[in-house]
């Protein structure tokens, strides 16, 4: 990629989040109240819908690729199932912020995004797991790579409870997935990542350190979304192998967080659908952790995820499944620390 070409990504990706930006200070004085209650950390209404800059940049910015990208007619299915379900789940997800719709609903919604993506030839078809090598999913490969959508897409929007968190981590491993793939030649990864986190840092001024606004469902479950379907086109895109791999590396804090809750709230008898404030960055919250640091711990675990996706890449033979192994130790002293913490300031059941 030459020096002028970079310009031009860069420039168009700023004019994005300036869209993004302009859109989330609209929605500050537009968006729905997001009132607190025993379940959330904030203390006073607070408007919510501030993914409406986010999924319009991506949205705007995904349109103009496939208007004008010459790569973009060679991954025309991929533009139109990622176009159409994106907008899906983006406009349900934007009315439950309004309406409050049950979970079944919105799950229903996430249902038919995911299917409309796998239906565009979105899916893992294969699995090159370290030290088994590849596996062929044959029937399995729809029905899997599904729950893998649906699986991220509440990850992120559970793990949106505090000022950055979730719209950070998304911005942050959306710059490293782009980062990677520019290097390896995966054109639409790069810029779907890229039109993500423009969005996202559109809105970050406005809802980190201090929050003025909130993404609300439309974001979070709009990141999740996308985040998801890269990581299946991170390994399926015009023959480059990136790894299927990459985004759950750069997104581990989160998805651990999230695998962590649900176990353990399955062994304790506790009713999953259940509203909750167990999740080990609200416990971390309630023992008095300060919220900034608990986001910006995070964002430490995303970088820390994209050096072990540079070490995957790059390690040969048996040495291949050791970063993937890397990602694991600090969610483990994360846990152990949190759950210390509950224990010193008697937290009681959580």
């Amino acid at each position: 990629m030459t020096t002028d070409v970079l310009e031009n990504h860069l420039l168009f990706i700023a004019a994005l989040a300036l869209l993004s930006a302009g859109l989330v200070r609209a929605m500050i004085g537009l968006g729905p109240a997001d009132r607190p209650d025993a379940r959330k950390a904030h203390t006073r209404a607070v408007p919510k819908g501030g993914g409406v800059g986010v999924v319009a940049a991506f949205l705007v910015g995904i349109a103009v690729l496939y208007r004008y990208a010459e790569f973009s007619r060679l991954a025309d299915p991929y533009f139109r199932g990622v176009i159409l379900a994106a907008s899906a789940i983006a406009v349900v997800a934007f009315l439950d912020d309004v309406l409050d719709w049950p979970f079944a609903v919105k799950l229903a919604a996430q249902l038919g995004a995911a299917a409309l993506a796998v239906g565009s030839g979105l899916v893992v078809a294969d699995l090159h797991l370290p030290w088994w090598g590849p596996v062929e999913l044959g029937w399995a490969a729809a029905p899997l790579t599904l729950a893998w959508i649906l699986f991220a897409t509440n990850a992120v929007n559970f793990i949106d409870g505090l000022n950055g968190l979730a719209s950070g981590v998304s911005a942050l491993a959306c710059l490293a997935l782009a980062a990677i793939a520019a290097a390896y030649g995966g054109w639409f990864v790069y810029f779907a990542s890229l039109l993500l986190a423009a969005g996202l840092l559109g809105f970050l001024p406005f809802n980190f350190p201090h929050a003025r606004i909130f993404m609300g469902d439309v974001g979070s479950q709009f990141c999740g979304f996308v985040l998801a379907v890269l990581a299946v086109a991170a390994g399926r895109f015009q023959g480059v192998e990136l790894s299927v791999l990459l985004v759950p590396m750069l997104l581990f804090g989160v998805l651990f967080d999230v695998a962590f809750t649900l176990a353990r709230r399955a062994l304790a008898g506790d009713r999953l659908t259940e509203a909750h404030r167990s999740h080990l960055y609200q416990i971390a919250h309630r023992s008095g952790m300060g919220a900034a640091s608990i986001t910006l711990l995070h964002w430490g675990f995303v970088l820390w995820g994209g050096v072990c996706c540079l070490l995957f890449i790059t390690a040969q033979g048996a040495a291949k499944p050791l970063p993937v192994l890397l990602v694991l130790p600090p969610q483990l002293a994360w846990a152990a620390f949190v759950a210390a913490r509950a224990r010193r300031t008697s937290l009681g059941r959580w």
